[in-house]
């Protein structure tokens, strides 16, 4: 089940992504860090009513952000749809111990489908150049690769950023 997070679940969430980071890191994948994901970002997502949890025996066991707001670092990449509504995906993650198991497509597909129920145009994203399993998951989904942007507390490589269209 996926639903919105609650406020009590942000630790959860938080010691998600850390395990997330930790597997990354453990396979030289350095996309997340003690600077992000941030408590700080999930209790803004979590006050826009944007942060979702993955559900498994009543634990949070991935978590997915759909935003409608557009990061300054977006403004330079060239979309396929001019900008109007749109959602943006951060922060999808999902405990290593259920990794494998289609939850993050679980989650994608939710997400994919709340933006298009919402009348969204496209849905955007961005994931590190370096993880070579994020770029083939968005591109087999349909997504489409346009441009790279910098997260310079993350890493000195870039991110790619990915749109796809939907059908309205």
């Amino acid at each position: 089940m996926i639903r919105p997070a609650k406020a009590s679940e942000i630790e959860k969430i938080i010691t998600i992504t850390q395990a997330c980071a930790a597997h990354m890191q453990s396979q030289e994948i350095y996309q997340w860090n003690e600077f992000y994901p941030s408590k700080a970002a999930f209790e803004t997502d979590l006050e826009r009513g944007e942060l979702f949890v993955l559900i498994s025996s009543e634990n949070p066991i991935g978590c997915i952000t759909i935003s409608t707001h557009k990061d300054e670092e977006y403004k330079a990449i060239d979309w396929l749809s001019v900008d109007s509504d749109h959602r943006y995906i951060h922060r999808l993650a999902v405990n290593p111990e259920a990794q494998g198991k289609g939850n993050a497509k679980r989650l994608m597909d939710f997400a994919e489908a709340k933006a298009q129920e919402e009348g969204a145009v496209s849905v955007r994203l961005d994931t590190f150049s370096k993880n070579l399993r994020n770029q083939k998951f968005y591109e087999c989904r349909g997504y489409q690769r346009l441009g790279a942007i910098y997260f310079p507390k993350q890493s000195k490589h870039p991110f790619y950023c990915y749109e796809l269209l939907l059908n309205s």
